[in-house]
């Protein structure tokens, strides 16, 4: 799937960069891979599938406000399964 979800970089330096993503229902941000550490914080409550390239999904409940972290070399697509809009907040540790 392509990228149908809207990215808004806030902020970048040579140390972090901040990407607001905003999603509709059933968008996505496409198929990459993490070049650098990152922290997600959710702006709003939202479902998510997580699809990697094998074709595992695995789903998530995001709660506004409750963060998690994860390492570089991930490759998914992250799609928003909800019926409202969603969005979160990216801070990738460059």
């Amino acid at each position: 799937m392509s990228t149908t979800a809207r990215a808004t970089v806030q902020h970048e330096d040579e140390r972090v960069r901040v990407t607001r993503w905003d999603f509709e229902p059933h968008e996505s941000t496409g198929r990459h891979v993490h070049e650098y550490d990152y922290v997600v914080v959710p702006v709003t409550d939202g479902r998510i599938d997580v699809v990697t390239p094998g074709g595992t999904v695995t789903s998530s409940q995001l709660r506004a406000g409750e963060s998690y972290a994860r390492p570089a070399g991930g490759e998914h697509e992250v799609v928003n399964t909800g019926t409202a809009p969603l969005a979160f907040v990216e801070i990738e540790l460059k």
